[in-house]
């Protein structure tokens, strides 16, 4: 069978092939689209949990810091940059404790820094410092040889260098401009690292990795993911925050290339369906899964106000009787609020249906605060609230 020529204009033939494409481009937006919310939600594993032995370590010091100017400690009222300084000069084989020590471009610090994983020897990581005593301010100063201790007593890196501050400082006779913390600093990359934390990851048989924020749900859904990625039962839910995975023996790469796949994988985390709530601040955070029964509110305060306006009395001009004084004008203003009404929330409202209904009020966050708190004491709010 022979097919039939295109007539057409190729005019015409372009034409309608452009309207076929747009029309394939408007398809696949639509179904992209349609797709984008289920995608959205996902989360990756490695943005919900962490992996058994890849942590920080925290590490902590004791040093001094020198060449300020004149902003150092008080050697009367810190006498341990004194006795710290003194003996530091001794190991350098210079002899004060018969001399009356007492300069004031010296201060002593807490120096504090993270350990990162696997960070290997010579590799220098950030220190932050913090003045211990009556220091003033730490720009222009130097950290002396600093060692960094674990949380076992053993040191694993040397800090020293140049304090960077991000504030300052500026003094006059009659004023005082403060920016910032000038007593706190920071050296990037002051810290070598001496000794390594022994870990080894190709010796592991099997992997924990632990929820962030700890959910049976959550958690099923990671373990079920990871065994739908590898196509068998290799993990599974130990409790509400870890997830034991055994490293299969054929798996290519070993243990770093599993977790570098498994980190990869996107699951959905479930939320609890909890309020938060910070009274200093008047915030307040709604969970999506936050539910109310049926419950009446009303919101309403009590406003008494008080102006006073006194006034001047005095006799006429010229007057030879009388005498001027003050006449007291108090103006009470009682305010009850007597338009506000009560307004009905009806069983299972969503998280807009419930902020809709307090907007209706027009009340503020403080006064939400307080409502809030009374549906829970009601026991018509299913949801746990978390004060900050």
């Amino acid at each position: 069978m022979r097919t039939m020529p295109d007539r057409r204009s190729p005019r015409t033939r372009r034409a309608h092939a452009a309207t076929a494409l747009l029309a394939a481009v408007m398809a696949l937006g639509l179904l992209v689209l349609a797709m984008a919310p289920a995608a959205w939600a996902a989360s990756r594993v490695k943005d919900i949990a962490s992996f058994e032995g890849v942590r920080d370590n925290i590490l902590i010091g004791y040093g001094l810091v020198v060449g300020l100017n004149g902003t150092g400690d008080d050697m009367d009222d810190d006498p341990y940059t004194r006795e710290s300084l003194i003996g530091m000069l001794e190991r350098m084989g210079v002899n004060t404790r018969d001399d009356d020590l007492s300069p004031d471009n010296v201060a002593a610090v807490m120096v504090t820094a993270t350990l990162p994983p696997f960070a290997r020897q010579g590799s220098r990581i950030d220190v932050t410092i913090s003045a211990l005593g009556t220091a003033s301010n730490l720009l222009g100063g130097t950290l002396l040889v600093t060692p960094m201790m674990g949380a076992d007593g053993e040191v694993y890196a040397v800090a020293q260098g140049q304090v960077q501050v991000g504030g300052f400082v500026a003094q006059g006779e009659a004023e005082t401009v403060t920016k910032g913390v000038p007593t706190n600093g920071r050296i990037p990359n002051a810290a070598i690292i001496e000794k390594e934390i022994p870990f080894t990851l190709e010796d592991m048989e099997s992997v924990k990795i632990s929820l962030r924020n700890p959910d049976f749900t959550t958690g099923r859904r990671v373990a079920n993911a990871i065994n739908t990625f590898l196509g068998t039962e290799v993990a599974r839910q130990l409790d509400p925050g870890t997830i034991l995975v055994r490293v299969p023996r054929e798996y290519p790469g070993g243990v770093v290339a599993l977790l570098t796949d498994v980190e990869q994988l996107r699951v959905e985390p479930d939320q609890l369906a909890r309020v938060v709530i910070d009274e200093q601040t008047g915030t307040i955070v709604i969970g999506e899964n936050v539910r109310v029964d049926t419950v009446a509110i009303a919101q309403g305060n009590l406003t008494i106000r008080v102006t006073e306006t006194p006034q001047v009395s005095q006799p006429a001009p010229f007057s030879t009787t009388g005498e001027t004084e003050v006449v007291p004008r108090t103006e009470i203003t009682v305010d009850e609020e007597e338009g506000n009404r009560l307004t009905v929330v009806n069983p299972g409202v969503t998280l807009q249906d419930l902020v809709n209904g307090l907007n209706a009020l027009g009340v503020g966050p403080r006064d939400m605060i307080s409502i809030l708190q009374a549906i829970k004491a009601a026991g018509a709010m299913q949801a746990e609230i978390q004060v900050m």
